[in-house]
């Protein structure tokens, strides 16, 4: 690994850096260096600019003001070829590829290479694709079509495409969100040999223990601002995240102290054919219940079967002491649970509609007027309640959900089951892809939840999340729960370790 020196010069910089949408500051004044060899944590909460700045180095946006050098020399990025010329690439979160190329044609899009005469060089780019992929060590064939792919595959196909530029700086933008753990250390590694390399990287994540492990220095943007940057050596995840949101570690898990009621929600020996099977557990009023296991687990396609979007081929539910009929989603509303699922772009939200109609969606018959006509003032009324209990940040109630940050779309799903009046809520991956402030909201608002008497199933991956939030905590692992613990008795080791299986494996053992 390279490492900075007095004598180094910056690949990449950014200096007094400003932006503006209309009358609203995006970036004002930022400064940013990214090193040879080194990787720079860019930490911010959503709104921070974080993605204007990265869309000014890769020439999407132009700044307003502000200068950009490369390898000491001021240049200008009119757009995204420029960026290349300059070894400039960006790996983003949301991989856009055409499904129905080939995995090479998707590396080479946009910079096709071609032979003498003019004429595409299909057999240079098939090989060169092959090449770079056996450099990052994956065994995904050049010539297969992306839509055969999994979404970790299609993200190992961002990199390549990436890698395809021979860039100098790398930007890799919430890289993890789609990866499973081993698939995250073997980023790690292709992140070592890009530092050997003497690449420069920037790398944008809300999870400190990626920042941690990966890292080594950092640069905080807060509210389109720099407020500071150093070595990640030096500092505590509560310092970083006082520095991104002005609160401590411990603000952000806020467990009320509620009594445990009676009995809600009974599964006894849930199963179907291929995901899952002798699922049994009791949820309690105004419990926080939280589900952990690693990808692949079984724990979402539980949720979607309880919902009624998966079949159940045996196993029963009871809710209030009642049997509860296998039915659809509709069916089970009217019992009084409902689901917020870990997509909330694609099933969560109908991002083209406004605020208000995302949130009274689920009401309409209840809204309608002789049930044709929709009641715009009942509308607005419950619109403007769960706008203010939620603090959705908007305009107005009428601004389309596409153009909210993530954790406020995610507000805007979590009301729009609220309006429902249910008796449990399901949580899944409820602060996936959002920052530190909105995850500290989602999480206050579950606290207040249970505090109304509601009671909280929460599929998380984040285990400092789970551990924080939950009274109790079922492992699951490949389709079966394998442990639950009390809060008492929590304890990251044991919980890992029954998510891989290695506690069942212990049991035997000791048998």
């Amino acid at each position: 690994m390279t490492s900075q020196s007095e004598t180094d010069r910056p690949i990449l910089s950014l200096q007094g850096i400003k932006k503006h949408f209309g009358g609203v500051k995006a970036l004002d004044g930022v400064d940013l260096d990214l090193y040879p060899g080194e990787v720079v944590a860019l930490i911010g909460e959503n709104g921070a600019g974080k993605s204007t700045a990265v869309k000014i180095m890769t020439g999407i946006y132009r700044p307003d003001a502000g200068r950009i050098f490369v390898a000491g020399e001021e240049v200008e990025v009119h757009d995204t070829r420029d960026a290349w010329r300059h070894g400039i690439t960006a790996v983003h979160q949301e991989t856009v590829m055409f499904e129905d190329l080939s995995v090479a044609e998707n590396i080479f899009m946009g910079h096709l290479e071609r032979r003498a005469g003019g004429f595409l060089d299909w057999k240079g780019m098939r090989r060169r694709a092959a090449e770079i992929l056996r450099e990052l060590e994956s065994d995904i064939d050049a010539d297969a079509a992306m839509n055969t792919l999994s979404v970790a595959q299609k993200h190992m196909v961002e990199i390549a495409r990436a890698l395809s530029h021979d860039s100098r700086v790398m930007i890799l933008d919430e890289p993890t969100a789609a990866l499973s753990q081993a698939e995250i250390h073997e980023l790690y590694g292709i992140i070592r040999r890009w530092q050997a390399q003497g690449k420069a990287i920037l790398y944008i994540s809300h999870k400190f223990d990626e920042i941690f492990a990966i890292a080594d220095r950092w640069t905080c943007f807060r509210d389109g601002a720099w407020v500071g940057q150093g070595r990640i050596a030096d500092v505590t995840e509560d310092d970083l995240v006082r520095l991104m949101v002005g609160r401590s570690v411990a603000q952000l898990f806020p467990k009320p102290e509620v009594t445990i009621g009676e009995a809600v929600l009974e599964i006894s020996g849930l199963g179907n054919a291929r995901e899952f099977d002798g699922i049994s557990f009791t949820l309690h009023k105004g419990e926080v219940l939280g589900f952990y296991g690693l990808v692949g687990a079984g724990r979402t396609e539980v949720m979607e079967a309880i919902f009624g979007l998966k079949p159940i081929d045996r196993g029963e539910m009871r809710m209030n002491g009642k049997p509860m009929p296998h039915g659809s989603p509709r069916e089970v509303i009217d019992q009084g649970i409902v689901y917020v699922p870990e997509d909330r772009q694609h099933a969560g939200v109908i991002l083209p509609m406004s605020i208000r109609d995302n949130l009274t969606l689920p009401l309409t018959r209840a809204l309608a007027k002789n049930g044709v006509f929709l009641n715009d003032r009942a509308e607005q009324a419950v619109g403007n309640r769960f706008r203010e209990r939620l603090s959705i940040k908007c305009a107005s109630l009428d601004q389309k959900v596409s153009e909210l940050s993530g954790g406020n779309q995610q507000k805007v799903v979590i009301g729009k089951w609220l309006a429902t009046h249910p008796g449990v809520i399901i949580l899944d991956e409820p602060t996936k892809g959002i920052d530190v402030g909105s995850k500290s909201a989602v999480h206050a608002f579950i606290a207040e939840l249970v505090r109304d008497g509601l009671s909280v199933i929460m599929v998380s991956s984040e285990l400092p999340e789970l551990m924080g939030m939950s009274d109790r905590i079922i492992v699951m692992h490949q389709g079966h729960t394998v442990r639950e613990l009390a809060r008492a008795d929590f304890d990251a080791e044991t919980i890992v370790a029954a998510a891989t299986g290695l506690g069942r494996l212990q049991e035997k053992r000791h048998a």
